[in-house]
């Protein structure tokens, strides 16, 4: 019996949008992860926002995903994760 696993292709995305640490004021972020899709990314920033900061989903307002180019990313994360594995 053949055991396969599926190849799953990463890519950067840009996430933005509001967070609010105390539910009062509310403020911007921009955060570039690398994930599977987008729904994937959303989690990651959740992920990232709430161990960093402390801050509940709940106080986590999405507003825009995109995907990015490696090159775009200003994160190092985000480059070496993604970088060209056929030049080393």
């Amino acid at each position: 019996m053949a055991f396969t696993i599926p190849v799953m292709t990463v890519k950067a995305f840009r996430i933005a949008g509001l967070y609010s640490p105390k539910g009062k004021k509310w403020y911007k972020f921009t955060k570039d992860v690398v994930a599977n899709d987008e729904g994937h990314a959303v989690e990651i920033a959740y992920s990232l926002l709430g161990s960093k900061y402390g801050i509940k989903r709940r106080l986590i307002k999405v507003e825009a995903i995109r995907e990015i180019k490696p090159e775009e990313s200003k994160d190092p994360t985000v480059k070496f994760e993604l970088r060209d594995k056929d030049g080393e």
